[in-house]
């Protein structure tokens, strides 16, 4: 297996074409811009690069930690000035209304290719025969029972301040488990440990780029595809009485923003508008810090410096 945890990648933004930049006007750069800090690693790298960049043309940078679900509200009104890594797949109805209205402004695509789902390490397909197809849970709910879901199945959720996505599904497809929130992004992880060192069953809801995927050989469950149409008409997927009894939706992962950004401080409205972060570049960074336990300021620093290239001409694009 390749070692996904190695610093000092240099891979291109592939998608960006620095040429189409165009310099802009700093604007109020005595002023602090506030970028939301979610509850997730990769979110939280994301952010520090992106900062980084920011202060590299001058600006000031506040970190402020946000509940993802509940902070829409917040960056409308401009008291926090972006977000950079937005799951289209999680984002509330709140979020949409605001963009809708035009007070959450989309900056584009990220560019992390991810997906969503359920998983499993690869020993528990010994334990639930019939594993990757979604129907194989039926039959072997009970294996996965706990104290705490008897007679169900257990299904360990995202933490809950992320939204019920397993539970939401579980009801809809009809299995017979019992959806418990993890308290958090470490204690999934924690959960992928202990089921590989003991042999113990487990299926979870969890994403990739996460460099957990690699690291304990996770499979993903093989659900009714995931289409709108699922969740628009219960005549789509396997149960007629209900919509999302399917797998998520290939999610768009973008950058959002105060629609004041903008105008306040142009330059770095141009800069985290063509801020592109890949797959293959946030990975081995997730690996470091949830790993080998490097501070994450420590860790983007070490990347910045080492790969000055792909990121730079951003800056100097949009400030030159």
């Amino acid at each position: 297996m390749r070692n996904i945890y190695k610093l000092g990648i240099s891979t291109c933004l592939a998608a960006l074409s620095v040429t189409s930049l165009q310099a802009a006007e700093l604007g109020a750069k005595d002023e602090p811009i506030k970028l939301a800090v979610n509850e997730w690693t990769g979110q939280q790298i994301t952010t520090r690069i992106a900062g980084h960049m920011l202060e590299t043309a001058g600006y000031k940078v506040e970190y402020v930690t946000a509940g993802y679900q509940n902070m829409w509200q917040a960056v409308s009104e401009g008291q926090l000035d972006a977000a950079m890594e937005v799951w289209g797949s999680n984002v509330t109805d709140q979020y949409r209304q605001l963009n809708k209205e035009g007070k959450v402004e989309d900056l584009g695509e990220l560019g992390l290719v991810a997906r969503e789902g359920f998983v499993y390490p690869p020993h528990v397909a010994e334990l639930c025969p019939g594993l990757p197809a979604w129907e194989a849970l039926k039959a072997c709910a009970t294996a996965f029972a706990t104290a705490e879901t008897l007679p169900n199945g257990r299904l360990v959720d995202y933490p809950g301040e992320w939204g019920t996505p397993g539970a939401d599904r579980i009801k809809a497809l009809g299995l017979p488990f019992k959806a418990l929130p993890a308290g958090s992004e470490g204690a999934l992880v924690a959960e992928f440990r202990a089921s590989a060192e003991r042999k113990t069953p487990l299926i979870a809801v969890f994403w990739q780029p996460h460099w957990a995927i690699a690291a304990f050989d996770l499979k993903f469950v093989e659900l009714p595809k995931g289409t709108q149409e699922c969740y628009d008409d219960p005549a789509y997927g396997p149960n007629k009485d209900a919509t999302g009894d399917c797998d998520f939706i290939p999610t768009r992962v973008f950058k959002a923003a105060w629609p004041g950004l903008k105008d306040k401080w142009p330059a770095a409205y141009e800069i985290l508008r063509n801020f592109t972060l890949t797959t293959e570049q946030q990975q081995p960074l997730m690996g470091a810090v949830d790993v080998d336990g490097k501070p994450t300021e420590a860790v983007t620093a070490e990347w910045l410096e080492a790969n000055a290239d792909t990121w730079k001409p951003i800056v100097e694009a949009a400030t030159k």
